[in-house]
């Protein structure tokens, strides 16, 4: 008999789930919290929860569970993480350290069809969106599987996918993260990133408060059309009219994510364009050199150049940082995630 999988569940929804079933609202506080604070994942496991509602609870739902294939370490100690869903297919995740605390990349959709030139998961086209509990499940299964999982502390949903074509299950996803009773993330700990669909910039600034990163990557649409296709449905003067519209909390900015690519977007004068195009946009940028990965044609711009491109910035009053990607040796930098697991020499843990 078909069940239904909680775990695909916000927490408000859970509630009218088990209302259907005649139950009191807190049940669905007592269930969250076994699920994402203790690591339970059966209703046999909730022992505060009688052993009649247990069987009432097993004969119509289950909780699914993301499978961890491998994790690969990188020399930097990133480590990329292979979860096989499951109907059979893989996503990756990216877990990177930060000074005293991890930070973790998450995929919202097997696959990517929005097919940005300098980006490998689009080689591999688009399979499907993830669902709300896939998203959370590749926080939650670390949580309780590593070491490191207690330690995670930022959320970026910038892996494999695009977060804004898989709108709700996304906005569903945040919800469980942030839940109370859930995994209790803040929102100013989520970036949601996003290569430009530009109405769904809009909706999540009235849905909800995460921060929203952009990748840019021009400063001029035949440019950023070549490289980002999905500028010919919304050019540059539309997503920088979006971005500047975007409601974020006091103190905080959107960032504008800048793959520096060799001789095509990393001159001065882009990044005199670049400094103009943004004018009065609440904004930072991270300045990320092109990682390469076997059979792109472009290049890493030379170390001097990239610079050069941050101090252009700069002196026009903009804070610019140079994001050296880590996990480039296990194909876990920024724009080499596929959802296959190649074989490496860096150290795999299984």
């Amino acid at each position: 008999m078909h069940t239904t999988d909680i775990r695909h569940m916000t927490p408000s929804e859970l509630v009218c789930f088990l209302a259907g079933l005649g139950k009191e609202t807190y049940r669905a506080g007592q269930i969250t919290r076994w699920m994402y604070q203790r690591g339970v994942r059966t209703f046999d496991g909730m022992t505060n929860l009688s052993k009649h509602f247990r069987e009432e609870l097993a004969s119509v739902a289950h909780i699914g569970v993301l499978r961890i294939d491998r994790i690969l370490e990188s020399k930097d100690g990133t480590k990329k993480i292979l979860f096989i869903l499951e109907d059979g297919l893989a996503v990756e995740s990216v877990l990177i350290r930060e000074r005293n605390h991890w930070t973790l990349c998450v995929s919202t959709q097997a696959g990517c069809g929005m097919g940005c030139a300098f980006c490998l998961t689009g080689a591999f086209g688009f399979k499907r969106n993830l669902l709300p509990g896939e998203i959370v499940d590749q926080i939650a299964m670390l949580k309780f599987s590593i070491p490191e999982g207690s330690d995670i502390l930022n959320i970026v949903m910038m892996g494999m996918g695009e977060p804004l074509a898989n709108y709700e299950n996304t906005l569903k996803a945040v919800a469980i993260i942030t839940g109370d009773t859930c995994l209790g993330f803040s929102k100013r700990r989520i970036t949601v990133s996003t290569c430009g669909i530009v109405p769904m910039i809009g909706r999540l600034s009235k849905d909800t408060e995460v921060n929203l990163a952009v990748s840019l990557n021009a400063a001029d649409n035949t440019t950023r059309s070549m490289l980002v296709p999905v500028n010919r449905t919304y050019p540059l003067e539309m997503l920088i009219d979006a971005c500047r519209d975007y409601r974020m909390p006091r103190r905080r900015r959107i960032t504008f994510e800048y793959v520096l690519i060799d001789g095509v977007n990393d001159s001065e004068y882009d990044a005199r364009k670049l400094s103009a195009l943004v004018a009065g946009v609440n904004c930072k940028f991270n300045l990320i050199p092109f990682n390469e990965f076997q059979d792109s044609s472009f290049k890493t711009p030379p170390g001097e150049r990239v610079q050069s491109f941050r101090r252009v910035l700069v002196s026009h009053h903009f804070t610019a940082v140079v994001r050296m990607s880590k996990g480039g040796d296990i194909m876990a930098a920024c724009g080499q995630l596929s959802g296959q697991l190649e074989d490496h020499t860096a150290k795999t843990i299984t």
